[in-house]
């Protein structure tokens, strides 16, 4: 097996938080390879939503001209405020603030979204291979690259440091991590998507249902265009399993209610529908450093526990990560304990956020009555409300 390439590192995974930490390393100078298994734009699974603190971190990056374009072309569609329906149909409603320049929260489909990053970091200097990771090259217990199938052929690709940004099912991860570290049923959960075409929209507003049948957890309806939306639900793995839960049952469940139903024309038109798992950042004593690599984003486990958002998450632990790994280069030690500050930096930026959610998560939305409650009394300023608002 021979050897392709040699670099300084070796980012597994061009979704937000890999190409976000290829973008960084590439304009800090870095010998930067950015790998995925499929060629862009490609689909990914998500709820599209992308908060304003995305949207900060983007245009810090050089991103700003992509995000006017591609809000131009009609593929970003700019937020102005939400919808929180409880399990009575007592609904809050709330404004976003806008950024000091004008900048807006968005329902950025992935197919175009991921894309944006990814060009991104191959004009910072950044190289991009289509090829499926396999595992990560251990040598005396460092991390000191990846095995990888491109074109028929399995490859060895070596680098300084290895980033797994491979999502929930990080092939990085899953070799790195002990069995008794991975995520349990209680801090995941699995989630269904789908665009819906010819349904009623309030226009520029996303929409979350926390109705009886699928607490802890929710529905939504984000919209992407006129009549056109982002559709779906989740719900906590644990509970899920319990009950015995049918997904795309609970999706024609939620359209069939009244107030869903009167809102469809045609009976509203579904496509794409696609099921995932989600890896919540609630989990304690997860390590997301080792000798040689690290991992951002839903690939660490970065997903808040209430929303089951996890992009701006993945673009905090890029950034975090970027400089972890600039300072580690350029001192030449690569080890666990000289990026052990990854770890803390996550913790500082993310631990109460994460912490906070899932007892709103755990403990509150398991009663409709207290959910009820909260929305209809406490209204914007109740907790549930601020921590879905700080995400878009």
């Amino acid at each position: 097996m021979q050897t392709v390439s040699e670099h300084d590192v070796i980012v597994v995974g061009a979704g937000p938080g890999g190409a976000t930490t290829a973008t960084a390393l590439a304009q800090q100078g870095h010998d930067v390879l950015l790998m995925d298994r499929q060629a862009f734009p490609r689909d990914k699974i998500c709820g599209d939503a992308v908060s304003l603190g995305c949207i900060e971190i983007m245009r810090g990056l050089g991103m700003g001209p992509r995000i006017d374009a591609a809000i131009a072309r009609g593929e970003f569609y700019p937020l102005s405020g939400m919808r929180l329906v409880g399990p009575s149909g007592h609904t809050l409603s709330a404004n976003f603030h806008g950024g000091p320049n004008g900048e807006q929260s968005l329902v950025a489909p992935r197919i175009y979204f991921d894309a944006v990053i990814q060009q991104q970091a191959v004009e910072s200097g950044a190289r991009f291979v289509q090829a499926e990771v396999k595992e990560p090259i251990v040598e005396d217990g460092r991390v000191v690259g990846v095995l990888a199938r491109q074109d028929g052929d399995t490859k060895a690709f070596r680098a300084r440091v290895v980033v797994g940004a491979d999502g929930v099912t990080s092939s990085i991860m899953r070799a790195l991590r002990p069995e008794p570290e991975q995520h349990v049923d209680k801090h995941r959960a699995v989630a269904l998507r789908a665009y819906i075409e010819d349904i009623e929209l309030y226009p520029h507003e996303v929409e979350f249902f926390l109705y009886d049948d699928i607490l802890p957890g929710y529905a939504w309806i984000f919209p992407i265009g006129e009549n056109v939306a982002n559709i779906g639900l989740g719900m906590r793995l644990d509970r899920f399993r319990a009950l015995k839960k049918n997904l795309k049952k609970m999706l024609q469940d939620f359209l069939a209610m009244p107030d869903t139903s009167r809102r469809l024309k045609n009976g509203g038109k579904l496509r794409d529908v696609a099921i995932w798992q989600l890896s919540f950042g609630s989990q304690k004593h997860m390590r997301h450093v080792f000798d040689g690599a690290l991992l951002v984003g839903d690939a660490a486990g970065f997903i808040n526990p209430l929303t089951g958002g996890g992009i701006h998450n993945a673009l905090i632990s890029a950034t975090l990560a970027a400089d972890t790994i600039d300072a580690a280069l350029r001192t030449g030690d690569t080890s666990r304990e000289s990026m052990l500050i990854y770890e803390q930096r996550c913790h500082d930026e993310m631990w109460d956020g994460m912490q906070k959610s899932y007892f709103y998560q755990r403990v509150l939305l398991n009663y409709p009555k207290v959910v009820d409650l909260l929305i209809r009394y406490l209204g914007r300023h109740g907790g549930v409300a601020q921590t879905f608002l700080s995400k878009l």
